[in-house]
């Protein structure tokens, strides 16, 4: 008698997983399990603590009376099944939110019983997604949502809004902007940056605004101190709330425009010489501080900052979350709701804003509810502006340079030209010294100006690169007229 005959194990748990489970790969090659008629599916190699496939193969064998396999079983079959789910075709797993048919969208609760909403473009429902449209990836950041509620009249909002304390009508719609830009799987949105003074409720606000999207057990968290720890928070969750921020590293703002517009990382694989790991996300972010110090163009392009006001009845932390956890299904339900209207309505794109999906966003809320969000949007850009110029000592230079050219004129020199005149500029004659940091080459001060270029447009001032017979050259131009945002006015 052979040996497979003496021990057909994993033949048994072969045939039992592939009847109870479907096995499918991702585009990257992860092949996962999905119990037949769920929406959640499981690596088949994780052994994370919120459950693996191995173990409830192991538990359904018991359960069903098949017996106890050892290890050398479940591993041969689990391999023989890995092997064959490579031949097959990919499909997406998908964390809290997803594309479903028919231009739907699909948010995960976080049920173990499989229940999700469906955002369709005449309504939403609650229902349990068919695993050929969607397929949920579940870690220890996905918490439980409520079932939201039906019929709000729109309720919940004015209860969310009523217990954060924004300063001003600008910024609740923008929070609410926000809120709806992270239900889209496919619209990145700008990070909110929640400030104000000691006092004012900014870990309260981002908590609540969090809550609605990643259920009653997310929290804020404290910044990684590095980039591969910060990418594996953002790749196991949806939205990535910071908390407290009082300094923005260019490694840790660099990293932030990644995640907001999107990255892959590529990393090696374990246990292997040559192959890789792909992971690609593109997440809505969070942050709160009283002032991170000097904001960098490319991060100020992606921010949207949320300013709150110190509240004047102060409340128990036990009694404002027992009403939060209490009111939530409503706030909910009434999110959908808006979302649902806003999708529906149509505006035109602004096509001079760099995050045009979401200023999108606001112009179709701004059609379905008249908010003004994005006159507020465009003001908080501007906002932004003024404290990168205000930060940064080239940037002031260039403009005080700007200030002596004819509007509509332009103004072409090499860049080591360009340092030396807006040295003397800034040192009037050597009376000065220049600051630490300052352009030390020619090439040092064409890259900076890049990194500037849309903040300085936003002030009027093009700078442009090109080359001619002679060398590469960088031009400044003053505009003859206001930019765009200055002539559609602000609040």
């Amino acid at each position: 008698m052979s040996e497979d005959e003496k021990n057909p194990a994993r033949e048994v748990i072969t045939d039992y997983a592939q009847s109870h489970f479907r096995y499918f790969r991702t585009a990257d090659g992860t092949v996962y399990a999905q119990k037949n008629g769920h929406p959640v599916a499981r690596p088949i190699r994780s052994q994370g603590t919120t459950g693996s496939h191995r173990q409830e193969l192991m538990v359904g064998l018991f359960r069903d009376g098949r017996g106890v396999f050892n290890g050398t079983a479940l591993k041969e079959a689990l391999d023989l099944i890995e092997a064959l789910a490579l031949t097959e075709d990919t499909q997406a797993v998908h964390i809290r939110v997803a594309p479903g048919f028919d231009g739907a969208t699909w948010l995960d609760l976080g049920r173990t019983d499989g229940q999700s909403v469906r955002i369709h473009p005449t309504g939403w429902d609650i229902a349990i997604p068919d695993p050929r449209e969607v397929c949920w990836r579940r870690t220890q950041l996905t918490g439980e949502l409520p079932l939201p509620a039906k019929d709000t009249d729109d309720k919940g909002i004015d209860l969310l809004l009523r217990l954060c304390n924004f300063a001003t009508a600008e910024t609740e719609c923008l929070a609410i902007a926000w809120l709806i830009g992270c239900l889209g799987p496919s619209v990145p949105v700008p990070a909110p940056f929640l400030t104000g003074p000691q006092g004012a409720g900014k870990s309260t606000a981002g908590r609540m605004l969090l809550r609605i999207i990643e259920g009653m057990s997310s929290d804020l968290r404290r910044p990684p101190k590095d980039e591969d720890n910060l990418t594996a928070a953002v790749a196991a969750g949806w939205v990535t709330a910071l908390d407290n921020l009082s300094h923005m590293t260019p490694d840790l703002s660099d990293a932030m425009c990644c995640i907001v517009t999107g990255i892959e990382n590529v990393k090696r694989a374990l246990f292997t010489d040559g192959d890789v790991h792909r992971a690609r996300y593109r997440r809505p972010l969070l942050l709160t501080g009283i002032d991170v110090g000097v904001i960098r163009p490319d991060l100020a392009e992606r921010l949207l900052p949320l300013r709150l006001e110190r509240p004047r009845v102060r409340r128990t932390e036990a009694e404002l979350w027992a009403e939060y956890a209490e009111v939530l299904p409503v706030i909910l339900g009434s999110l959908l709701d808006l979302t649902v209207k806003v999708r529906a309505a149509e505006a035109e794109t602004p096509t001079d804003l760099r995050m045009a999906d979401f200023a999108h966003l606001c112009a179709q809320l701004d059609a379905a509810t008249g908010l003004g969000a994005l006159t507020a949007y465009r003001a908080s850009l501007d906002d932004l502006n003024d404290d990168v110029i205000e930060g940064d000592l080239l940037a002031q230079t260039v403009l005080k340079h700007a200030d002596s050219i004819e509007p509509g004129a332009d103004q072409r020199m090499t860049s080591t030209e360009w340092l030396h005149c807006l040295s003397r500029l800034y040192s009037s004659d050597d009376l000065r010294p220049l600051p630490k940091g300052w352009p030390t080459t020619g090439k040092v001060l064409s890259d900076r100006l890049k990194r500037l270029q849309p903040t300085l447009a936003a002030r009027g001032v093009l700078i442009d690169t090109g080359r001619t017979s002679e060398g590469r050259y960088l031009e400044m131009t003053r505009q003859a007229t206001s930019p765009p945002h200055e002539q559609q006015g602000a609040f």
